[in-house]
């Protein structure tokens, strides 16, 4: 009989004790400078925090196939993109534009739908199919909503559909791995 492993568990364990160890460090070097302030402080814990999120999520996909792991890969970095460039620069309009507010809704239904499906290939292929529909519907949304009041800037309305229909596909090309991860 094999003997179970538990160097995954050390790596584990020593990832995120790097982690809460680097985050007390933060405020007790505040005790010895003024140069690390408590927003700043609060945004060093959350990216170290994101960091070892991010090495449980690596743990976790090496657990699935091939397939799954491009189609989770594809719909992130989507995500990741779309909240970096309308967080950034705005797709209606300026960065500024409350209409932008509106892609939140984007990841929040690939969260929830993650959660609900459990993460399982088929759940998530119509879990990404929802939220390139919902990416479709934010600027359908505006234009009917406040068709005056929002800045289209440069781009214009139909800029503005044409970088929606790239990340829509983004999501659709995620859902469509992801069915295909699932099997027949």
């Amino acid at each position: 009989m094999a003997k179970p492993s538990i160097m995954p568990n050390t790596k584990r364990l020593i990832v995120w004790t790097v982690v809460l160890v680097l985050i007390l460090l933060i405020p007790l070097a505040m005790q010895f400078t003024d140069e690390v302030q408590w927003g700043e402080a609060l945004a060093y814990s959350l990216i170290l925090l994101a960091l070892g999120g991010i090495y449980e999520l690596w743990q976790w996909l090496k657990t699935h196939s091939k397939m799954y792991r491009l189609a989770f890969g594809i719909g992130l970095a989507g995500i990741f993109l779309l909240g970096w460039v309308s967080g950034a620069v705005g797709i209606i309009g300026s960065e500024n534009n409350p209409a932008n507010l509106m892609y939140w809704a984007v990841p929040a239904v690939g969260l929830v739908g993650s959660l609900i499906s459990r993460f399982k290939p088929r759940g998530m292929a119509h879990t990404l199919f929802a939220v390139a529909l919902v990416q479709i519907l934010v600027p359908v949304y505006a234009l009917l909503v406040w068709p005056a009041q929002s800045s289209w800037g440069n781009a214009g309305v139909i800029g503005v559909f044409i970088l929606n229909s790239v990340f829509a596909m983004l999501f659709v090309v995620s859902a469509v791995l992801f069915r295909r991860a699932g099997g027949p």
